[in-house]
């Protein structure tokens, strides 16, 4: 195809089902087979004026195939090159290059801004599809599960060759070979420490300490070609580690350089592809959902970010509580334990992160984080603001994007496979973003016409790097020689990540002859590189460590978090610099202090606990997670402290910092006060229904018996408790013998339980007899819509009016063209919104019962046209399948004109 590819016909995106309907095809009818999937038979060029770019930036094509094929992931090394893991092997391709996947190093020898040389380094069977190259001095560490790479290039010549140089397996225990949601990519962070992050296929490792960390939970996918993973998943789900912590899924780990010492920074992802790191330590990341939910955060130490339940077994769609939301759900948003899911932004596909502190673009970038998104065709930037205990991740915005008209296709979020196309402006998959040792950025692309599915079309192999920085740009990587103290400190005050790496390894080596060269950029006007030299000096002995002094002496409340941070980070003793800034002014410096004390004892932690605690406005989510995580093993201990610190007196008068903690806390003595919030019409709805949520997090037989005293009563959390009771009844409170009690309350009683048919109508023959352009060419009028939404409330609920049988309405059509919303209210068969596919229940009675299913497992509860809910005992049914075609009914069966919905769309689109 060349730079001039052809494009294909754009097909409309199908998005969510909007409006009820019936869920079986016409008699005789059947919709036509699906026409086959666009493949790339010829190498693919994007034409670079396609992209968009901020104003004063240009994008040029650094490097293209032949020299770059399906490049998974990049680094870039002191003297500009760059580094590629390719995945030629991807998924049902491993057999198409038998002598495996390469690294390959890349060059502009000539300096005109386009790579002219290119060589493989490392080329080897035991290489499918690596996500992960790590350039770190002449260390070359690649992410090949089962394990991480470490090969020295001991001779220093960019080629491997195991006559001199040395291949090592640093860790291994990683599941997912030939899988996106495994071991991804190393960077080095301010402490020296390597950091990295594996999917949620999960690990089982040994580090060179000795200890085991496992993290795995309920997602099992099968190899992808002949290979073998090294763990089972269903035995150690759920297993604890040898730290003493349950770690689930999807996580991110640090260790020294030589593998010792890992920990756990951070668990409970789908698939993070990636993280970024500041010199100030703080980390952010990108994670994939089961659409639409994916996410770019910040990482608080320790936090469970809550794509599984927290013993590994559940997923979320199995714990998804009637009436939340898909990214309310997915990220379990709703339950004490989880950490804020950060900037939600909806269906995606993320993939590689950078933090820009310094370098080509100016000051007015320093602090952007840029995040990859193949699914969306776009890098977003963000700049990331720190507020209360945590960031703020809001003012998204494209940096560098080939489909600026938003038509996503060939992602499960735009349709799925059926939506793919070969148009241009979708064909850019963006795979990693890095900042270069020039300061400019550089973005690899994987050019596919389809992201995820286990799939590639490009069968080409095509790909290419782009370079964006300011218009006219030349390239010059600062030079240095790191056998000298100038040298290593230019090295330290590299653009790019992991070439600083070699000035921080080079000045720690060289000791107390650094202390004065690195004490000086203390007084550095970019606060990054004072960070750089905090985390250093604090492993510079004694001396070093004056020369930081007293964390809480830093007028700077991020350098007073990063100067802590280092303290931990070179194993000094913090706990008086902790007892002082539990009382900081800063909540951010307070966070960390909480967090500090994860693995404290109870006598050296509860009274740091209990002065972050009093310091809690209410409000704050990361504060209270981290105050949580802090008292982790301790809770009843703080609990029994702040009770009759800050919530004595009766239940119903508690603070809302007070509710909030003991929520977070959920220890057993909390229950007697807790069911008497959630009882009481005093009090909120939502502060009711924060009590009995609380009361679910709770394994006694005294939290159960509360739960069923208020699913046994009427009021408005009847039908939520109900729900608890029968989705408890697998997991937590499997061994509270609650049957006979729910039977003798008449809650759930599977011997007489009544149920009543509830099936759907037929589809009308002419169930889409309106057109999109017939809708598209009107001008819609909201007050008019407002009186005709009244139709879609027997399954949608807009400003929490309605029924929950299909999506909540509220800010439904954000990022949604107009074309989308009218297919999904006059088709709604052409798409389905994810976690809304309907249900048919057949009873072994004969009945047949159809809507959505909003609890799994025994017993299954189906809420029905209407907002009807039944209860039914999975003994009592014969066959259970998905419904063909969407719950919701057609804009013509409901009566509505091409008007109707034009003034339904006005309306929904003011809310």
């Amino acid at each position: 195809m060349g730079g001039t590819a052809r494009r294909a016909v754009r097909l409309t995106v199908t998005v969510a089902a909007l409006l009820c309907a019936a869920v079986q095809q016409p008699a005789g009818q059947q919709r036509p087979a699906a026409p086959p999937l666009p493949r790339l038979d010829r190498v693919t060029e994007i034409p670079l004026a396609l992209f968009r770019v901020p104003d004063g930036f240009e994008v040029t094509l650094w490097a293209g195939t032949p020299m770059v094929r399906n490049p998974t992931n990049i680094d870039v090394d002191r003297d500009g090159r760059i580094w590629v893991a390719e995945g030629v092997r991807y998924r049902n391709h491993h057999d198409r290059q038998p002598a495996g996947d390469r690294i390959v190093v890349l060059q502009d020898t000539d300096g005109d801004g386009r790579a002219d040389a290119s060589h493989t380094f490392v080329q080897e069977p035991a290489l499918i599809a690596p996500l992960g190259v790590a350039v770190i001095d002449n260390m070359v560490v690649v992410s090949q599960p089962p394990d991480l790479i470490v090969y020295t290039d001991v001779d220093r010549n960019l080629r491997f060759d195991p006559a001199v140089d040395t291949r090592e397996v640093r860790l291994t225990g990683f599941l997912g070979i030939n899988h996106d949601h495994s071991l991804h990519s190393v960077t080095v962070g301010p402490d020296g420490k390597w950091l990295f992050n594996s999917g949620n296929m999960g690990a089982r490792v040994t580090d060179r300490s000795g200890r085991t960390f496992t993290s795995i939970g309920p997602y099992r996918a099968a190899p992808i070609g002949p290979f073998t993973y090294p763990h089972d998943p269903a035995t150690f789900a759920g297993a604890r580690s040898d730290d003493g912590h349950v770690y689930v899924g999807g996580f991110m780990a640090r260790m020294n350089p030589d593998g010792t010492q890992l920990e756990i920074v951070g668990h409970n992802f789908r698939n993070s592809y990636e993280q970024a790191v500041t010199s100030l330590g703080d980390i952010f990341h990108s994670d994939n959902d089961d659409p639409p939910a994916c996410r770019v955060s910040w990482v608080m130490e320790y936090a469970n970010f809550g794509f599984a339940s927290s013993d590994g077994q559940r997923t979320w769609q199995a714990d998804r509580r009637p009436g939340q939301s898909v990214p309310m759900a997915e990220w379990r948003q709703d339950d004490p334990g989880t950490a804020p899911a950060g900037d939600i932004y909806g269906g995606g596909s993320p993939t590689g992160v950078a933090f820009y502190e310094n370098g080509a673009l100016g000051d007015a970038w320093a602090g952007t984080l840029l995040a990859a998104e193949p699914g969306r065709n776009v890098i977003f930037a963000y700049q990331p603001t720190r507020t209360g205990a945590g960031f703020a991740l809001d003012g998204r915005r494209d940096f560098m994007a080939s489909n600026v008209e938003s038509q996503w296709a060939g992602t499960d979020f735009s349709g799925g496979p059926g939506s793919t196309t070969a148009e241009i402006s979708t064909l850019f998959r963006p795979s990693d973003v890095v900042v270069g040792a020039d300061g400019a950025i550089y973005v690899s692309d994987w050019i596919d016409p389809i992201i995820g599915f286990h799939q590639d079309l490009d069968d080409a192999t095509s790909g290419a790097i782009y370079r964006i920085a300011p218009k006219g740009f030349v390239s010059r990587p600062p030079r240095f020689d790191a056998s000298t103290l100038d040298g290593l400190v230019t090295a330290l005050r590299s653009p790019a990540i992991n070439v600083r790496a070699i000035g921080f390894m080079g000045l720690k080596a060289r000791g107390a002859s650094a202390v004065d060269p690195v004490a000086a950029l203390l007084a550095d006007p970019d606060p990054y590189i004072r960070g750089r030299a905090l985390y250093l000096l604090s492993q510079l002995g004694p001396d070093g460590q004056r020369r930081v002094g007293d964390p809480a002496d830093l007028p700077d409340p991020a350098l007073r978090i990063a100067a802590f941070r280092a303290m931990r980070r070179a194993g000094l003793d913090v706990l008086p610099v902790a007892a002082r800034l539990a009382r900081d002014s800063d909540a951010g410096v307070r966070r960390e202090v909480a967090l500090s004390m994860r693995d404290r004892p109870a006598s050296e932690a509860l009274p740091i606990l209990h002065d972050v605690a009093a310091r809690f406005d209410g409000v704050d989510r990361s504060y209270l997670e981290a105050l949580g995580t802090g008292a982790t093993g301790k809770e009843s201990a703080l609990y029994d402290r702040l009770r009759r610190d800050l919530g004595r007196g009766d239940a119903l008068a508690w603070s809302p910092a007070f509710a909030w903690i003991a929520w977070r806390l959920h220890v057993p003595a909390s229950i007697d006060a807790f069911a008497r919030r959630a009882g009481s019409s005093r009090l909120p709805l939502d502060q009711r229904r924060r009590a009995m949520d609380a009361l679910a997090f709770i394994d006694t037989r005294a939290a159960s018996t509360e739960m069923i005293e208020l699913a046994a009563t009427p009021g408005p959390l009847k039908e939520p408790a109900t729900w608890w009771v029968l989705n408890r009844l697998s997991n937590d409170w499997a061994d509270h013998d609650l049957r006979p009690t729910l039977e003798r309350r008449g809650i759930y009683d599977p011997d007489t339980l009544t149920l009543t048919a509830a099936e759907l109508p037929p589809r009308a023959s002419a169930s889409v007899s309106l057109r999109v352009p017939d809708v598209t060419a009107l001008q819609g009028d909201a007050t008019r819509g407002r009186e005709g939404f009244t139709r879609c409330v027997g399954c949608h609920a807009l400003g929490g009016v309605g029924a929950d049988v299909g999506p909540a309405l509220d800010g439904w059509t954000r990022g949604k063209t107009f074309d989308a919303i009218t297919t999904a209210i006059v088709d709604p068969d052409a798409g389905i919104a994810h976690g809304y596919a309907g249900t048919t229940v057949r009873t072994r009675d004969g009945l047949t019962i159809q809507g959505l299913l909003i609890k799994d497992g025994d017993p299954l509860m189906m809420r029905s046209m209407g907002g009807a809910t039944q209860v039914i005992p999975l003994d009592r049914v014969k066959a259970r399948e998905r419904l063909p075609r969407s719950i919701m009914m057609s804009a013509s069966e409901l009566g509505m004109t091409a008007q109707d919905v034009a003034d339904v769309i006005a309306f929904l689109r003011t809310r």
